[in-house]
């Protein structure tokens, strides 16, 4: 959801280059070879094999000619002007073809070499120094590393890439951080009969950044749904922004994304419980749920569900009809659809009536629809046609096994005709390899997608429900809530790194209007015992100090003190056993505070994450947050909504809810505590990570408490 305190990255402008990349009038290929089947010879070859409708140059020192086409030996030499150079020299000497490409003027460079970061040190050092001429001359920048860029569009037809064939055109544009699987992928979609509008591998991001792209690929008229695979996120609060501005408005353009590496960030974050949960993919998810971003696990997936948005008109809900020949696969299928969260329509009474009409008396004319085993396309044409008309239907799948008497060619073509006449979503499951074949190709030739199996035509569809949902979610402004920033300021300036004491943890809190119980910090026993009889037994204390950030392991808490006599017994057994065990601990003192009455037991965490930026976490607390590790994330600072959706979406909500007839738990009171905390990390960049675990919180409209609370702070 917007909020008014996002990050001020700009939208990249379109005129950043990228023009020069995708449609350039002339294109300069540095460092050609004659000699087929090498990287440097198949990306010029393939430039000018593609129909490329530009100039094209080769620059081959000492070579007169590449392919019949006069060579040079300098990009300096062309006469003309050169808007693209594709640079396929060896690392240690693309540096100077930069540098030449920029006295000349040449707007964009795509450096296919490998030999940068992804090679160590010295690697790091020839990047640097190739993004700094870039810098210097205005180059637009696509790699190093990378396969190239294709552009079907008939109006460039650019295949700077070394792929093995130009793929057809089509409304999906690819981008890609890995290059090797770029090749894969095209292998894959030619199969499957799928085009692209623009396919481009990126590799190590040194100029131009996924984020470019996706600004980019919003305005390209020639894309209607765009492909992502990551291997790294390096702004993943600038992506998110990104995404919430393409999928969402009048120009929406659906992002689906493969995220690789799916590991925590490292052992530093252990230092606290939100730091050890909270690793990388955990908050991808978070964003990519809140960005619109719909992330699928695999290639297949991913393809699976783009041919769906790019072919078929969207759905008006998530009502599914399934026609099949075989009462099995449609029992499978509606299983699928329903725990993917898909509803299987109810039929109008006039669709019974038709299919009653048109269809055996052995037939099932609910839904799931069984045409039964011998059915050809004459009963496959009146089951869908009726189906496709009912107001209760939002989509279909069409299910076929292959059987002695199923025709299943002239199924395929009764399919594609009454699709021709539908605007409704249609996919289809010809089940099996061989047999069927011929089928699947006639409905992928007319874009009606194809599943090898009808459960992955549900998952399909239910991604292309997160879609349509995403863009009925009513977004929503952030507005900052009342917090004294003057005070939180005085306690952390000039502290060192390392964690608050509690009593300043505390007033940082409390500053930023979390429910923090009375309390005080007292220097001895009678102290402490003064002011427990003025809050009212029974009490709390708890040492402070430096040394201690884990009280319970060194006895450091006494819950449940009911008079000062057990209070000064107290304070005093735990002052001689941390002397015992921590010698050398300061203790600064004990806090006393009333006891929070008995509730449920949640954790509210923040952590300022280098990829992400500030970042909430939510889950069930106490000792349960390790052990079932139940959380929820959200970049920081979240509205209404997003609190909402955290609350809501850990899997122990119902216990929150009033489970086996308990009082429901302040829900409202922990979304709020949850909008607090994201406005307090975000407000001051020294807060490193936070841990308030845990909160207690009393039945609905009593409110909650904070129980224990960690501030750690950066140096």
């Amino acid at each position: 959801m917007t909020t008014k305190s996002e990050s001020p990255n700009p939208a990249p402008l379109i005129d950043r280059g990228l023009d020069s990349i995708f449609y350039p009038q002339s294109v300069a290929v540095l460092g050609v070879t004659p000699t087929p089947g090498t990287v440097p010879y198949d990306i010029f070859y393939n430039i000018l094999a593609s129909g490329y409708k530009g100039v094209l140059y080769p620059i081959a020192p000492g070579k007169k000619s590449i392919s019949a086409v006069p060579a040079y030996r300098y990009v300096s030499d062309v006469e003309a002007d050169v808007d693209l150079a594709v640079i396929v020299f060896p690392a240690v000497v693309v540096d100077k073809a930069l540098e030449m490409c920029g006295k000349k003027g040449v707007k964009a460079a795509i450096v296919i070499s490998a030999g940068f970061r992804e090679v160590g040190p010295k690697g790091v050092k020839r990047e640097q120094r190739i993004k700094d001429i870039c810098a210097e001359y205005g180059i637009a920048l696509i790699g190093p590393n990378c396969l190239g860029v294709i552009n079907t569009d008939p109006g460039c037809m650019l295949n700077a890439s070394f792929a093995r064939k130009m793929p057809s055109e089509d409304r999906i544009a690819f981008l890609s951080q890995s290059g090797a699987l770029c090749t894969a992928v095209l292998d894959y979609a030619r199969g499957k009969n799928i085009g692209f509008s623009k396919f481009v591998s990126f590799g190590n991001m040194a100029g131009i950044t996924e984020i470019d792209l996706l600004y980019y690929l919003h305005q390209d008229p020639k894309t209607d749904v765009i492909l992502l695979y990551l291997e790294e996120l390096r702004n993943g609060r600038a992506l998110m922004e990104a995404a919430r501005k393409i999928t969402r408005g009048p120009n929406a353009k659906p992002i689906l994304v493969v995220k690789s590496g799916r590991t925590s960030q490292g052992a530093d974050a252990a230092s606290s419980h939100t730091g050890s949960l909270a690793g990388e993919d955990s908050i991808c998810e978070a964003v990519f749920r809140d960005a619109g971003i719909i992330r699928v696990n695999t290639l297949d997936a991913m393809f699976n569900a783009a041919i769906l948005l790019t072919y078929q008109p969207m759905p008006a809900g998530n009502r599914v009809a399934i026609v099949t020949n075989a009462g099995g696969p449609g029992v499978m299928a509606t299983d699928a659809a329903v725990s993917w969260g898909l509803e299987i329509a109810r039929f109008q009474p006039q669709t019974t009536s038709r299919l009653q009409e048109s269809l055996p008396a052995v037939a099932n004319i609910k839904n799931p629809v069984d045409v039964i085993g011998d059915a050809r396309s004459d009963r496959y044409e009146a089951a869908l046609e009726a189906v496709m008309q009912d107001a209760n239907v939002d989509q279909l799948l069409v299910i076929l096994t292959p059987q002695s008497m199923t025709d299943i060619q002239e199924i395929a073509q009764g399919i594609v005709k009454v699709q021709k006449k539908a605007l409704k979503p249609m996919a289809c499951s010809f089940m099996g390899a061989s047999d069927v074949q011929v089928g699947i190709d006639i409905l992928e030739q007319a874009h009606i997608p194809h599943y090898i199996l009808p459960e992955l035509a549900c998952k399909a569809m239910a991604n292309v429900q997160r879609v349509c949902k995403w863009r009925q979610t009513e977004l929503e402004d952030f507005e900052p809530l009342p917090a004294d920033r003057t005070a939180v300021a005085a306690i952390i300036d000039d502290l060192p790194e390392g964690y608050l004491a509690e009593d300043q943890a505390l007033a940082v809190l409390k500053a930023y209007g979390l429910p923090v119980p009375k309390h005080k910090l007292c220097k001895d026993a009678d102290q402490a015992a003064a002011f427990a009889q003025k809050i009212g037994f029974p009490v709390v204390l708890r040492v402070v100090s430096p040394q201690i950030v884990h009280k319970y392991d060194v006895k450091g808490v006494v819950l449940n003190l009911e008079n000062a006599e057990q209070l000064k017994k107290a304070y005093k057994d735990m002052m001689d056993h941390i002397a015992k065990v921590l010698p050398d601990a300061e203790v600064t003192g004990v806090l006393v505070r009333g006891m929070i009455p008995a509730g449920h037991e949640v954790i509210l965490g923040a952590k300022r994450d280098a990829v992400f930026g500030p970042t909430l976490m939510f889950g069930l607390g106490g000792i349960f947050v390790e052990t079932f590790k139940d959380v929820t994330f959200a970049l920081a600072p979240i509205d209404e909504g997003i609190a909402s959706r955290m609350v809501r979406q850990i899997k122990a909500i119902g216990l929150l809810k009033g489970a086996r007839g308990a009082e429901p738990a302040d829900i409202a009171a922990i979304e709020q505590s949850l909008r607090r905390l994201g406005q307090l990390i975000s407000d001051f960049e020294r807060i490193r990570e936070l841990d308030i675990n845990p909160l207690i919180v009393a039945p609905a409209g009593q409110g909650a408490a904070v129980a224990d609370v960690r501030i750690r702070l950066d140096g």
